[in-house]
């Protein structure tokens, strides 16, 4: 059984893509870790595959003809390792890596990161996922760790009062004090950028969720494991740069519309009937306040008729989502 397997998901980053499997080889050398990497990539047309081909040989690597999303694609490699449903077996199935990180490609390791986590989750049985300390590439501070979905953060969603509620717990998010202290926290869930999951907790929970094609795949994994009794982490001392969203700010108006479809598919998987009830009268309201603040960017020169097209068109979309 190898001591780690990463897996990266890639969609036409192939600069970003390239420095994070530079970080994340040396990271494995750096520790003398026993691990391998894994690059799926969701049909690229920015020559992706050829540098991973190219340069980073070691790499197993699986290149899609299309984009089939964060959670499928993440799948594909874990049944490659042998776990999860593997329907069709033509040989034995591997022996699975003990751990399996979820990096996304534009994220940098940094140091003793990958040891770190692991170091982490061998002295924890309990604990089934363990998340990084994110930080932007200033080396600024980011929220890596937070609450499960709660109306108070629907609602900030679209109407940010304050920085100090959006930087709170009403807002999901867990005191700055406690990644500066660098001791280990619980937490619901860790941001999927930079994810360290058990095999075992897999074994027992099942796969990533493939409805979910962009966006809450993570929280509902974290939500099933945490059901199965496996405790979720934040790893302050385990530090990974992430540039956040360079993938999906391609398609503003598209990733928009799929991460509401997806928080109601998440909603509707875990949460009350009454709660997604307010959920989405909440919506409705945030919606109509973003169709006037983008009337009004519009009337002032400040988005084209076409940008203000699509911005409506995403916007309707959500509100007439159930």
């Amino acid at each position: 059984m190898s001591k780690l397997a990463i897996i990266i998901v890639s969609y036409n980053t192939r600069n970003l893509l390239r420095t994070c499997l530079e970080s994340a080889q040396a990271g494995l050398n750096r520790s003398a870790l026993e691990g391998e990497i894994w690059v799926v990539d969701n049909g690229s047309s920015d020559g992706s595959v050829a540098m991973v081909r190219e340069r980073f040989p070691q790499a197993h690597l699986i290149a899609n003809e299309t984009n089939v999303g964060f959670a499928a694609a993440n799948n594909q490699a874990l049944r490659d390792m042998g776990l999860g449903d593997r329907r069709i077996t033509l040989s034995p199935s591997p022996l699975p890596p003990r751990y399996i990180l979820l990096l996304n490609p534009d994220t940098v390791v940094v140091g003793d990161a990958l040891a770190t986590m692991v170091h982490f989750l061998d002295e924890t049985p309990s604990a089934g996922v363990a998340g990084a300390q994110l930080r932007y590439p200033d080396g600024s501070f980011q929220h890596s760790g937070f609450r499960f979905p709660n109306l108070a953060q629907i609602f900030l969603d679209f109407f940010p009062l304050h920085h100090r509620l959006i930087n709170s717990r009403l807002n999901g998010r867990y005191p700055r004090a406690w990644y500066e202290s660098g001791q280990p926290f619980e937490i619901d869930h860790p941001l999927g950028a930079a994810m360290m999951v058990r095999w075992e907790a897999i074994q027992e929970v099942g796969l990533l969720d493939e409805r979910f094609f962009m966006y809450c795949e993570e929280i509902d994994w974290c939500w099933r494991m945490k059901e199965a009794g496996w405790r979720v982490y934040c790893v302050p001392r385990a530090v990974v740069i992430h540039h956040e969203a360079r993938s999906t700010r391609q398609f503003r108006e598209e990733m928009f519309v799929q991460l509401w479809r997806s928080r109601f598919r998440l909603f509707e998987k875990h949460y009350s009937s009454l709660f997604r009830w307010a959920a989405r009268q909440l919506v409705r309201l945030g919606v109509g306040a973003e169709m006037a603040r983008a009337r009004r960017a519009y009337l002032r020169g400040e988005l084209s008729a076409e940008a203000y097209r699509r911005r409506v068109e995403a916007l309707q979309q959500v509100r007439q989502m159930r």
